[in-house]
């Protein structure tokens, strides 16, 4: 009887200590699943935060060439200073190709740009359809050195943060022309300063 007592006892302490443990592994088993879903769920996030980072991007940049393709046709219209005209023509130029090849862009990643230019671009167009001479010639030598300036810290930071190559590449091979057009644009707003 002793030896049932004892026998019982131990079994009952042997089915609770393999219950403890099946409870335990159980327990550890679905906290790593849950990091692995919680794992999986933040890559996906990271994947889309980027995608939309990237989307944006290209937004932005069609943005930044229509107006100013804009500013620079009006610009050829109504600057006093040939330089200042000249420099005009060479943006309208150059960001149409830009504007053209981004066109190209987005549509191998079946993302949509702007056709017609921001709110903040008429703003600015407006702005210079109000003034004309000199004033004319200072305020939009201004604008290209800003919008410029701006246009390459945005390109800078995607040609190297970006996670599409495609983008990474055109956002790289852009900024040449960039720092070029900011180059005549510094050079036209200090003939400007001289006038």
């Amino acid at each position: 009887m002793k030896q049932l007592k004892n026998f019982k006892r131990n079994a009952i302490n042997t089915v609770f200590i393999y219950t403890l443990l099946l409870s335990i592994i159980i327990i550890i088993s679905s906290c790593g699943s849950n990091q692995k879903t919680d794992d999986t769920k933040d890559a996906t996030d990271n994947n889309n935060t980027a995608e939309k980072r990237d989307e944006q991007f290209l937004v932005d940049a069609a943005g930044i060439n229509l107006e100013e393709i804009k500013l620079s046709q009006l610009a050829q219209q109504n600057s006093m200073a040939p330089d200042v005209k000249e420099m005009a023509k060479m943006m309208e130029t150059e960001h149409t190709t830009c504007l053209n090849d981004l066109k190209a862009l987005a549509e191998k990643k079946s993302i949509t740009i702007p056709t017609s230019i921001t709110k903040e671009g008429e703003d600015a167009y407006q702005k210079l359809m109000n003034i004309s001479g000199t004033e004319f010639d200072k305020k939009y030598c201004d604008m290209m050195v800003d919008g410029h300036k701006n246009a390459i810290s945005e390109f800078e930071k995607t040609s190297t943060d970006s996670n599409d190559p495609d983008i990474r590449t055109w956002a790289s091979e852009t900024l040449p022309a960039l720092r070029k057009h900011l180059d005549h644009a510094l050079n036209c707003q200090k003939n400007c300063t001289k006038m």
